[in-house]
């Protein structure tokens, strides 16, 4: 006998009148000790999940599904050299890219924020939004220490990430039902000139 769970649940986002489906799905393998680490999920297709939908947990971003079957799903783990997701310091709206280095699964990198921002440790980063995947405002994690190269004009900031990848056993695998409008939106704008 096959037990389906199908939970998930819908949030209406009044503010920005956007809305996104959080399907449940259990995490069945998971690697962090890779270069590139991926994460297989209990849910696939026949779920409702497809390719590129935003993974999370109520701690913060896990990854980006990258491959489908009916019944499972191939995520992206931000613990993986290909992961480029844009991020935002709280507290002065500052926009970079969150990298991993491969070096430990605790902790990222943002990068691309100018050497004359005011920035301090403590402060929280969190996915900007400026994505068809990703909610904006999504917990990414804590900056531990920054610095900036000599002759460089730009922080290296790393930051501990708020999701333990290590113990991950649930997630939320995120769909963005405007996204096909925006893409759209966007593909028909492309070459009109101002």
């Amino acid at each position: 006998f096959l037990k389906n769970d199908t939970s998930s649940f819908w949030v209406n986002d009044t503010l920005y009148k956007q809305q996104y489906q959080y399907i449940v799905s259990k995490v069945v393998l998971n690697t962090v000790g890779k270069r590139n680490n991926y994460i297989m999920l209990d849910k696939g297709s026949r779920s409702g999940i497809k390719k590129d939908m935003a993974v999370i947990t109520s701690n913060g971003i896990v990854g980006t599904v990258v491959n489908v079957s009916e019944n499972f799903s191939w995520v992206m783990s931000l613990l993986n050299k290909h992961t480029r997701i844009s991020g935002r310091i709280t507290k002065n709206n500052q926009m970079g890219t969150v990298v991993w280095n491969g070096v430990d699964h605790m902790y990222g990198t943002l990068t691309d924020i100018p050497a004359h921002v005011k920035i301090a440790k403590g402060d929280t980063i969190v996915s900007s939004g400026y994505s068809y995947i990703f909610p904006a405002g999504i917990m990414m994690g804590t900056i531990s220490d920054f610095r900036v190269e000599q002759g460089d004009h730009f922080y290296i900031i790393p930051f501990k990430f708020s999701v333990d990848f290590n113990a991950l056993q649930y997630v939320y695998v995120v769909k963005n039902l405007m996204k096909d409008e925006q893409e759209a939106l966007e593909k028909s704008t492309e070459g009109v000139k101002n």
